[in-house]
């Protein structure tokens, strides 16, 4: 009984670091767009992942956690010895949650969700073989790492040469500004609606079709556009502040569009990320209070609201060194090359929702921030700060995997 008692303690400090990681690092980056074309201050971005991420990890963060608890190992094989499973599960969320520490630290944006299958993989590949681990999961994962980043890059490109060819080329860029960027609220609004839907709201038991899904998006999104249309109609040109920034009035507009598009992230983003702290979690929670490996458990909503707070302080106490690469180190970004970037981002994620393609939120957001800065040649990045960025993603499982490695035989030698 006492066994069981220090085994949920653990997990759940694990998980509340693990979630902590997820904050500095992951959310840093959904929020980095945001921050770096100056739409929101360092203070304001943590205030809207605070509410929106926190909203979405405990209202529809719920049943994510079972690709993380079932869909890496095959649980099965570890009926006769359930305890080598929590010492894998303790083990995967704590090394997870050292290797975003460490990438933290040094403001790689990598996946949280590659940390922790890393992490999973290596415990199992040891504690029972390296038949315990789901290999085909692990492919699809590796395919996203191409996948993501090249669709959502290609996305932003296109979108930022439309930005360029409808409005900021022309004579008079608020007077097109006008015109057309009530459309692109349109379809920035179904994108984060649908993300929302596809990725957050089906947790909660509100199970739409995907017919009824775009039904809702669209007409959710068509309101938005006409609200949006009255406010920009509004908005007048400022002579004196174009004189020294030439898009200055047309900037505050996309600056506006942005604040919607990162609400939006943040929600969907704590729906589905928070799996990653949470699942391991609830796994040793389950066989801790059951016995077995088998059982299905109710998650209980303390531990949601762990993953939550957790992911909040991460941002607000580590966050600011993956927002400066992601933000300002890949390329200069202005609000409408941010909202090219973020609108890719929130598109890819709906293309994989609907096909069932694993990505990283991360390598879509980093994919997208390329692929504006591509829009204006390639001297516009830092291939430097890419490449570092390249190599902490291929680090990244193996560093989970020995990390885990490691502390599961750690576990298994003290623990009861």
């Amino acid at each position: 009984m006492e066994a069981q008692y220090i085994y949920i303690g653990l997990a759940a400090v694990f998980g509340l670091f693990m979630a902590w990681g997820i904050g500095a690092n992951d959310v840093a980056n959904a929020m980095a767009t945001s921050v770096g074309s100056k739409a929101l201050t360092i203070k304001q971005a943590i205030l809207v992942a605070a509410v929106f991420e926190f909203l979405g990890a405990v209202l529809a963060g719920g049943a994510v956690t079972s690709t993380i608890r079932k869909g890496i190992v095959d649980a099965e094989l570890f009926s006769g010895s359930p305890e080598l499973l929590i010492y894998g599960m303790l083990a995967s969320l704590l090394a997870a949650g050292t290797w975003l520490l460490i990438a933290s630290r040094n403001g790689w944006p990598v996946s949280t969700t590659h940390s922790i299958v890393g992490a999973i993989v290596g415990f199992a590949a040891v504690g029972i073989g390296i038949d315990a681990v789901q290999w085909e999961q692990i492919g699809t994962i590796v395919i996203s790492w191409v996948v993501s980043p090249f669709t959502s890059g290609f996305i932003a490109f296109l979108i930022y040469l439309s930005v360029q060819k409808l409005i900021l080329h022309h004579a008079d860029p608020l007077a097109q500004a006008k015109r057309y960027v009530p459309i692109y609220i349109f379809f920035a609004a179904l994108t984060i609606t649908l993300v929302t839907i596809l990725k957050g709201l089906k947790h909660v038991g509100l199970d739409l079709s995907l017919q009824d899904s775009y039904w809702l998006a669209i007409g959710i999104a068509a309101c938005v556009a006409v609200i949006g249309a009255i406010f920009i109609s509004r908005i007048k040109s400022d002579p004196k502040a174009e004189k020294s920034q030439h898009f200055y009035t047309v900037e505050r507009v996309f600056a506006v569009l942005m604040i919607i598009t990162a609400c939006g992230m943040a929600f969907a983003h704590g729906s589905n990320d928070v799996a990653n702290a949470i699942g391991p979690l609830a796994a040793v929670i389950g066989i801790a209070t059951t016995g077995t490996v088998a059982a299905k458990s109710a998650l209980p909503i303390w531990v949601l609201v762990i993953g939550g707070v957790g992911i909040v302080i991460g941002l607000a106490t580590y966050g600011r060194h993956v927002i400066a690469t992601v933000g300002e180190k890949i390329t200069q970004l202005t609000p409408s090359r941010g909202f090219a970037a973020e609108l890719a981002a929130a598109t890819t994620i709906v293309i994989a929702s609907g096909t069932g393609i694993p990505i990283s939120t991360t390598h879509t957001l980093v994919g997208a921030v390329l692929g504006v800065g591509l829009a204006r040649g390639i001297d516009a990045i830092d291939l430097r700060v890419v490449s570092r960025i390249m190599v902490s993603w291929v680090v990244t499982i193996p560093a989970g995997a020995l990390l885990s490695i490691t502390f599961f035989f750690l576990f298994k030698a003290i623990l009861p």
